[in-house]
């Protein structure tokens, strides 16, 4: 009888567990296009690690990957947190300092990313 009362325990308590970190609400995004011209991605993968350490450890988002064309002509780069106004506030200046990314393009989404009636702005940031 021990062991069950226990496990009812232990049971309870699983439920009881408080939720995960992720805010709640809809994640907005900064999604990020560039142009790059070289097939040698070496540098981008450098300034990547970096840049996604930097996102991690502001606690305003998640650095969720990249979409790289084999060619080398082309990225882009997707960004997820709970105020993209304040995520890209972040990255613009980092995103700025990469001399390695060209033409580059931002889309602040203000929404799910299933929700085909969220706000979207763009933004350049140069060649």
């Amino acid at each position: 009888m021990g062991v069950l009362i226990a496990f009812a325990i232990l049971a309870a308590a699983a439920d009881a567990a408080p939720p995960t970190t992720k805010p709640a609400g809809p994640d907005q995004a900064v999604l990020v296009q560039f142009d790059y011209g070289s097939r040698d991605w070496t540098p981008f993968f450098r300034f990547e690690e970096g840049f996604e350490t930097a996102i991690s450890e502001s606690g305003l988002g998640e650095y969720d990957g990249n979409e790289l064309s084999t060619d080398g002509s082309d990225g882009s780069m997707y960004i997820y947190g709970p105020d993209a106004d304040k995520l890209f506030a972040f990255v613009k200046p980092r995103l700025l300092a990469a001399k390695i990314l060209k033409n580059i393009r931002v889309t602040l989404r203000y929404g799910a990313v299933d929700d085909p009636h969220a706000r979207e702005v763009h933004i350049g940031l140069g060649s």
